[in-house]
């Protein structure tokens, strides 16, 4: 079946190529029923730690795993991504929430899949092919570095009176915070941390996210026991249903449309274009987060299944689901790279793993909502610390720090302190714009003069080949350097033949050598590839007879000297 195609874009590609081009067997749906539990056991406590450290009720990261997990799979163009709520917007939601509160995290969500939209109407889904590895790495590393130090306060159950949004004030406020420790939480942090950490190595095809919350719940039990309060979901995060049924920790319902500008406690948010224009930056960096995130996913699971995803429909399907989840209470998600790729091991075919592994996250809501009301928030904060480790991808930095070019350690280097001391977006603009700049420099260097053998003093001719492109960057010092070699020459062949590109910088330099040179000298170009050639006739630059002239071949160029 061929897909109805908007500009080049495929709606649906994903689930229509896996459920519909591909036969879609009993034994498929199988595998991916079972793909998708394994995944919605990691996904439930994942998306309640994000929904915390995002500054939110723990029952709005599961309303964004279910409402757009299910949208974005369905209409995405990875067939294995697994989307939710991800630690690399917690350092953007926080302070959102903290400012705005939920209805504006939710309007700031809305506009950010606009945004995505747009961006996949626009067809920019090979976006991620101009970020260099040494940006992606810095600004990853460094939301690790502010995830993990965001977790400090409930893993060791710390009392602060005020957090400062200036990491290094709030780094001295962790430490001075100290005295306070709690045995309790921090027994119960340890705990699910170490269970985390040695789970894996057991080789047990169960997810060690369950587990560990089991062992950090049971500490609870024990310190309840001896007389020590731990701070759980139902101690810190109450509720309100339309109805006026107020209770603790999570309501037991499926999540409800809304208005996010008319949530229940909203009652000091005030919608008004001031508002929209003062959320626009946050938006901005959620879409283009959510992009970079979601479009990297799908490389990497396209590199371990050997299927192709759809970047542009990839777009369009994160826009939908960060449109659509707000109305349901659903933050801001995209495309989470652990869960994606848990998602391929245990064996899932299609788009529809992610379906089931949402619908898990329902069934939760309406069964155990309860239950996880007890959970200790030590044990999310543990969670998140481990997420963190594996987000900052430690083993990479250390292997480029190692190895790579000066260049991309300082950029990376530059990203990482950028992200943690000021913002993402300054980080990543930063990052670019010196990533573009070093690249440039080092492109620049390799355009080079060599002099030929064909060189005779005698008759004053000198013949040079030109390596690399004649672009702003290289021009002027290739053209000075030939203006040097050529003093005491009368004629000076350019092979060009080694010229991929002229820009307008380079066009310029040449028209000023060639003007320098006046009537003393004759230049010829030879050897002219296509675009500099069209280059040159767009600049209607023409032959003048004695000073320029242009030729097919080299032989052609010296036979006009008389040199042949």
């Amino acid at each position: 079946m061929n897909t109805h195609k908007i500009k080049g874009i495929r709606p649906f590609s994903a689930f229509i190529d896996a459920c519909w081009n591909e036969s879609y067997s009993f034994s498929r749906l199988i595998k991916d029923i079972i793909a998708g539990i394994t995944v919605g056991i990691i996904a439930i406590p994942l998306a309640m730690a994000l929904a915390i450290g995002s500054g939110v009720a723990p029952q709005y990261g599961l309303y964004t795993a279910a409402i757009a997990g299910i949208v974005i799979a369905i209409t995405g163009g990875s067939r294995y991504s697994v989307s939710g709520p991800t630690a690399a917007f917690v350092v953007i939601l926080y302070p959102v929430s903290q400012q705005f509160g939920l209805s504006g995290l939710l309007i700031a969500t809305l506009m950010s899949g606009i945004i995505l939209l747009v961006m996949g109407l626009a067809r920019l889904g090979r976006l991620i092919e101009y970020i260099p590895l040494s940006v992606t790495l810095g600004f990853t590393s460094g939301i690790a570095i502010t995830i993990a130090t965001m977790q400090v306060q409930n893993f060791f159950g710390l009392t602060l009176n005020h957090v400062s949004e200036n990491y290094i004030d709030k780094v001295i406020a962790l430490f001075q915070a100290m005295p306070s420790l709690q045995l309790s939480d921090t027994l119960i942090g340890l705990t699910t941390l170490l269970v985390l950490i040695f789970w894996p190595k057991m080789r047990v095809k169960l997810p060690g996210h369950l587990p560990a919350l089991i062992a950090g719940t049971s500490i609870m039990g024990i310190m309840h026991l001896l007389g020590h309060d731990v701070a759980t979901i139902g101690s810190s995060f109450s509720y309100t249903l339309a109805d006026g049924t107020q209770g603790q920790g999570i309501p037991p319902i499926l999540p409800q449309f809304v208005l996010p500008w008319h949530l229940p406690d909203a009652h000091s948010f005030n919608m008004s274009w001031n508002t929209v224009s003062a959320l626009l930056p946050a938006a901005f960096s959620m879409a283009m987060l959510g992009a970079i995130e979601s479009l990297l996913c799908a490389v990497i699971l396209d590199g371990m299944t050997g299927k192709k995803h759809h970047s542009n429909s990839e777009l369009l399907g994160q826009g939908m689901g960060n449109i659509i989840a707000p109305f349901f209470g659903g933050i801001t998600a995209t495309a989470a790279i652990a869960r994606s790729t848990a998602n391929v091991r245990a064996g899932a075919t299609s788009p529809i793993a992610a379906v089931v592994h949402a619908l898990l996250v329902l069934l939760t809501l309406l069964v155990l909502a309860p239950m996880l009301s007890y959970l200790p928030l030590a044990a999310m904060s543990a969670i998140l610390l481990i997420v963190a480790w594996n987000m900052s991808e430690a083993h990479k930095v250390v292997d480029l720090i190692r190895h790579a070019p000066k260049d991309d350690i300082i950029v990376m280097l530059l990203c990482l302190s950028l992200t943690v001391l000021f913002d993402m977006v300054i980080a990543i603009t930063i990052g670019i714009v010196l990533a573009s700049l070093l690249f440039m420099r080092k492109i620049a260097n390799m355009t080079r003069i060599s002099t030929s053998s064909l060189t005779n003093s005698n008759k004053g001719l000198l013949v040079v080949r030109i390596n690399g492109p004649l672009f702003f960057a290289a021009a002027e010092r290739i053209f000075a350097e030939l203006k040097e070699k050529g003093t005491d020459y009368k004629t000076i062949i350019m092979q060009w033949d080694a010229v991929p590109v002229l820009d307008a910088g380079g066009l310029n330099a040449f028209q000023n050598f060639v003007k320098e040179a006046g009537e003393e000298k004759h230049i010829v170009v030879c050897d002219i590839p296509f675009q500099p050639l069209k280059t040159l006739a767009r600049a209607k630059i023409a032959p003048i007879e004695g000073q320029l002239s242009f030729h097919a071949t080299l032989p052609g160029a010296l036979k006009e000297t008389g040199v042949d």
